[in-house]
Parts: structure tokens; C-alpha cells; sequence
């Protein structure tokens, strides 16, 4: 069981970031349920990896249970079928700024640019690095519309 703790925030556009780590690929889809929530995750990064997860997130807001495991490409082309109309598509930047790495989300499915921060306590004061302030609009954490899960379609 791990504690996920994070902010994420609305951009008007893309940022000019500095170079990122990696860029992911991702295509993420929701399997039907009520009580509990699954999420598929396949991600392609830029030297031509891809990894399969199956992950449950339990909450809402900065601080949520995340319960993942990696998983096989059959299994996930199986469980895939199931996600039809709960599916998202995004390019994942993973950029440094000292210390964190701010991942900056461009949805490809539609016009969409969210930044995200992994956080050590939900009270921890957040630096902005320069190059995201021109591009950002508001802290959307606590709005559920924000939501990958609300997202997916």
C-alpha cells in the first residue's frame, strides 16, 4: 500500500519547460465499477519501453490511497476491451526542478494541459519553477472534473 500525496494544478497551454527526464506515452482507460475504481495504464517511454499497470486509488484530494501493480500486455489487451468509453489519452513530461519532478500532462484526446506534483505532506509549500508561473491558472486537486477518472471518456 503506498500513500500518494499530490497537487495538481490547470495550464492555459504548454509550458517551456527545460529538457524533461522521459516523455510517456500513455493511454489509460477505467473499468466498470461502482465501489471500487481500476485503472489501466499502459505507458511508452522514449526509448521504446512499455509497462502495463493496473492501479486502485482510494480518496479524494492531496492525500490517497494508491494500490498498483505492474501487469503483462495480455492481461491489460484483455482487461482493455472493458474500458471502452472510460479512456484517456496523454504525453507525460517528467520534469526536474531541484529536488521534484513536475509532471506536466498534454492530453491528446482534447485540449487539455495539467501539471502534477508528488508531495513528502500534504502541507508542503510548493516553489514554482519559473518556467510554469506564465502558463499557470489554478490549483484544480480538490476538483473533481479534474479527475483522470472524470476525464476518461
Amino acid at each position: 500500500m503506498h500513500l500518494e500525496i499530490e497537487r495538481k494544478y490547470l495550464l492555459n497551454a504548454l509550458p517551456k519547460f527545460p529538457s524533461p527526464t522521459d516523455v510517456l506515452e500513455i493511454d489509460q482507460g477505467y473499468l466498470p465499477g461502482v465501489n471500487v475504481l481500476e485503472r489501466l495504464r499502459r505507458q511508452r517511454s522514449r526509448n521504446g519501453t512499455t509497462r502495463y499497470f493496473r492501479t486502485v486509488k482510494v480518496g479524494t484530494g492531496v492525500e490517497r490511497i494508491e494500490l498498483e501493480d505492474e501487469t503483462d500486455q495480455r492481461t491489460f489487451d484483455h482487461l482493455w476491451l472493458l474500458t471502452e468509453g472510460r479512456r484517456l489519452r496523454k504525453r507525460r513530461y517528467l520534469v526536474p526542478n531541484g529536488t521534484d519532478t513536475w509532471e506536466i500532462d498534454e492530453f491528446t484526446d482534447r485540449m487539455l494541459v495539467l501539471a502534477e506534483l508528488e508531495i513528502e505532506a500534504a502541507d508542503a509549500v510548493i516553489s514554482f519553477p519559473h518556467w510554469l508561473t506564465p502558463t499557470l491558472v489554478r490549483e484544480v486537486t480538490d476538483e473533481r472534473e479534474f479527475t483522470n477518472s472524470s476525464l476518461a471518456r
